[in-house]
């Protein structure tokens, strides 16, 4: 074992050498060629470079989409793309070649303007400064030109390190031959500190993804984490801030600009409102020359595995009277789950997800029939129905015709089907719980509960996910969807329904039902009963109407979704088997009396105080068949019409 670590850490060395070999050859052809020469031949690499890496072509794309995409058409976007790509690479070949000059013949290539920012800091009672970096343009030429910017200061900056250790040290000299002060990242902010308070003038990079320990604020009016180190230490040592830019200026020449000092709107600056503040003042210096900044950098990265930002210890914050109608939204899709009763207890977990970010924008996937559910739910802004039979890549085709570049997808089913949907069409964040295959096309897996739990609830299932992604899924409200209505005339409206989709074995017998009703009008003339029900089950309900001898109405087959919806937030109480109604009811808060047989209410049964099961245990039950494999429903014919009576009126709070 031993031998084997030490020839793996020898070959690791070898090639860090190698490559620190091959860069320094780099270097010595650099050092024989005029800058011009090597900037117009990054240029042409940069040309090359574009058309074949397919990769960073399509993240350059996507990032330019955020920043300028509601500005700016495709074509012109694409032109950025390209001129970008083109500059990238003519400043990093020239970036290598600066640190091989003196700093004299660098100055030639270079105009200062804004210098006079440092000076005031300085004038001021030798007032350190911050100096805010980004990646843009030749931006090693800070290290290389201090003449032209620093003023009484001494000059410094923190980095990070590279991992090859011949590189590391070969570039860190490079940097620091003209007395430019370096700061390890990794070794702590002790020492760049008491340089700060020191007179000094610090360096900061401020535009790079800053990931789970940055704040989220919005940069090109998409969130964003960003590093508040620049701005806890500006504070702390009462420090100017002053972006200190670099921009192309010709071929082979460049602009140094000292911006204004950037400060906070608050009259006692936070770290959170002067990290807001850097993060407007990067947009706009950015926004002057766009070409020129690191887009091949993915700074709106999506952090694995919470991507909701609840639960992140810096949390969000936006700019003093920001509009919210500016933010550009985080692009959620949902697979809804096929059945309605499995759709209704997946309502809690879309509504954690929802308030898990402010820029939360959810679209549900799912059967056409379903559509009317969803969009009744206010946390759901679009819907895409599809249809039983369609194909895999029709879906797929379906889901990319609205336009919508979607930041991730989150499954409630388990099929590899609808993974496979998903990752035809091309969602990056697929996330869901492991199956067989399916987990192959996932790229984030909900683990399983540490502890094996025997019979879990869908709803809490479902919830799990959502914590999966960052939800806060003990935050009140997420069950509630309202009360039932109270009646205002002292009639009792009662929902019933006595069928089953899922098959015989759910359904409790007819004559059952129709006792209770008659039983419960013929003593109390206050109840009124609507029937709910299937298309497919029309005849069931006219049979059940005709056995009726109270004041009814027949709706079974009759009702759309949303027709549904709305007869149901009408009723007071519902009487059901265990059916998707039963899951709907309880969804918009409608108290239900349900009759559980062949399947088990610990998993699918409704949640809450305001709900009662009646349920009779049998050795065979739960059995989860459409039809009792006996011929018989003991397991359903044990529940009599006076405890279901009983509970009615007891749910229904009369007496």
């Amino acid at each position: 074992m031993g031998r084997a670590k030490d020839s793996a850490s020898l070959y690791k060395r070898t090639v860090q050498w190698l490559i620190y070999a091959l860069f320094r050859c780099i270097e010595g052809v650099l050092w024989l060629l005029p800058l011009i020469v090597i900037w117009y031949a990054g240029r042409a690499f940069g040309t090359v470079a574009y058309a074949l890496s397919r990769k960073y072509r399509k993240l350059v794309l996507h990032n330019l989409r955020i920043a300028f995409g509601h500005e700016k058409s495709d074509a012109e976007l694409r032109s950025l793309a390209r001129e970008h790509t083109k500059s990238m690479y003519a400043n990093i070949l020239c970036g290598f070649k600066v640190p091989l000059m003196t700093e004299a013949a660098i100055c030639r290539h270079v105009r200062a303007e804004g210098i006079e920012n440092a000076q005031a800091a300085y004038d001021d009672g030798k007032r350190p400064i911050v100096n805010l970096v980004l990646h843009i343009s030749c931006w090693e030429i800070l290290t290389q030109v201090p003449s032209l910017y620093v003023r009484g200061h001494k000059a410094g900056a923190i980095f990070q390190p590279l991992r090859n250790p011949w590189l590391n040290d070969h570039v860190r000299s490079r940097r620091e031959k003209l007395g430019y002060t370096l700061f390890n990242r990794q070794e702590g902010f002790n020492a760049p500190m008491k340089f700060i308070r020191d007179a000094g003038q610090v360096g900061v990079l401020v535009d790079q993804h800053a990931g789970d320990h940055g704040l989220w604020c919005p940069f090109f009016d998409r969130l964003a984490s960003t590093t508040t180190i620049a701005a806890l230490m500006a504070i702390r040592t009462r420090a100017a801030v002053l972006p200190m830019m670099v921009y192309d200026d010709g071929p082979a020449r460049w602009r140094l600009v000292c911006a204004p000092e950037v400060k906070s709107a608050e009259a006692e600056p936070t770290a959170e409102g002067l990290t807001v503040a850097i993060n407007q003042a990067a947009e706009q210096l950015i926004r002057a020359q766009p070409t020129n900044w690191f887009w091949v950098h993915n700074r709106w990265k999506l952090p694995k595995p919470k991507f909701l930002l609840s639960t992140y210890r810096r949390g969000i914050a936006f700019p003093p009277d920001y509009d919210m109608s500016r933010l550009q939204p985080f692009e959620l899709l949902i697979r809804s789950p096929n059945w309605l009763g499995d759709a209704c207890m997946a309502f809690p977990m879309v509504r954690a997800i929802k308030r898990g970010r402010p820029d939360m924008k959810i679209t549900i996937l799912g059967p056409d029939k379903l559509e009317e559910l969803w969009l009744s739910m206010p946390e759901v802004s679009r819907y895409i129905a599809k249809p039983a039979k369609e194909g895999l890549f029709a879906v797929a085709r379906r889901i990319k015709a609205t336009g919508v570049e979607f930041d991730a997808a989150v499954l409630c089913t388990n099929s590899t089907r609808s993974t496979l949907e998903i990752w035809l069409a091309e969602i990056p964040r697929r996330v869901g719980v492991r199956g067989s295959f399916r987990a192959k096309l996932l790229n984030q897996i909900i683990k399983e509960p540490q502890v094996k739990i025997d019979k879990e609830h869908h709803a809490h299932r479902y919830l799990r996910i959502a914590a999966g992604i960052g939800a806060d899924i003990e935050q009140p409200g997420l069950w509630d969807s309202g009360t039932a209505p109270v009646s205002t005339d002292g009639t009792i409206r009662v929902g019933v329904c006595a069928g089953a989709e899922y098959g015989p074995a759910k359904r409790w017998p007819l004559e059952r039902f129709a006792a209770v009703v008659n039983q419960i009008s013929a003593q109390h003339a206050q109840f009124r009963w609507q029937l709910f029900g299937a298309p497919g089950e029309k005849e069931m309900g006219e049979k059940l109407s005709a056995m009726l001898q109270a004041p009814h109405e027949n709706l079974v087959g009759k009702t759309r979704l949303s027709e549904l919806i709305a007869k149901l937030r009408e009723c007071q109480l519902l009487l059901t088997n265990d059916t998707g109604t039963m899951h709907l009811a309880a969804a918009l808060g409608i108290p239900t009396v349900s009759i559980f047989g062949s399947t088990c209410p610990i998993e699918t049964g409704p949640l809450g105080e305001r709900h009662t099961v009646i349920q009779h245990k049998v050795p065979c039950s739960p059995c989860f068949e459409r039809e009792c494999p006996f011929g018989h429903y003991n397991c359903m014919t044990l529940v009599t019409p006076d405890e279901v009576a009983l509970a009615v009126l007891k749910t229904s709070g009369c007496k």
